[in-house]
């Protein structure tokens, strides 16, 4: 990913927490010349290695998991995006852009046979998005049987995550009087990504100016 180094992220633990944050990722693999996605919600074991590792499954209809084992894998994250106007700069000789936070993992595609591990895969996955819910669903309410063809019919994999490229492009190439003029009009816009996007403008700015007060 081209990332100039205003827009870098490397802490670890922010990439972490985006990936947490942001699990709905988009899977790509290659093979030869053929590249091939899949869109899958994924856990992040962050102990594992030196940068954690991706753990998710896919249908077996799916045949993207055929040819993946044991090849490289890319894996995007995709965080909140955002339209900015030159008009809001209130500056001349100045373009259109967009704002947005993505991650980018890298690491090596393997299968995972074994049913205890999917099951337990499958167990956190459902406490992961059914947490904090008053009537959650668990994987106990099925029948047995249902749970034996469930596993039947996807295929697990993990992915030891070797490289972490984290984008955070909020503005951090113009003066804080235009990036606090886009917030504000961030702000005031109708959207849930505009009003995403402002709050990480500010905190980022917040950031900066914190920075330079040491």
């Amino acid at each position: 990913m081209y990332i100039p180094s205003n827009f870098l992220e490397t802490d670890i633990e922010r990439l972490h927490e985006f990936i947490e944050g942001h699990s709905f990722a988009t899977l790509i693999t290659a093979v030869g010349a053929d590249s091939v996605a899949s869109h899958l919600p994924l856990l992040l074991d962050r102990e594992a290695g030196s940068h954690g590792k991706l753990i998710g499954h896919m249908a077996r209809a799916n045949t993207q998991w055929k040819d993946a084992d044991s090849t490289e894998s890319l894996v995007i994250f995709h965080g909140p995006h955002a339209y900015i106007s030159p008009r809001w700069y209130e500056a001349r000789n100045v373009v259109p852009t967009w704002n947005y936070v993505a991650v980018h993992a890298y690491g090596t595609f393997r299968l995972v046979s074994d049913r205890t591990s999917l099951l337990q895969t499958l167990r956190n996955t459902v406490e992961k998005y059914e947490n904090g819910a008053s009537d959650a669903w668990s994987m106990d309410a099925p029948d047995e049987s249902f749970i034996a063809g469930l596993l039947d019919s996807i295929v697990g994999f993990e992915i030891e995550i070797t490289r972490l490229e984290g984008k955070w492009k909020l503005s951090q190439n113009h003066t804080p009087e235009r990036r606090t003029r886009v917030i504000e009009a961030l702000q005031q816009a109708a959207g849930e990504q505009q009003h995403q996007v402002a709050e990480l403008m500010l905190q980022t700015l917040q950031a900066t100016q914190d920075e330079s007060r040491k």
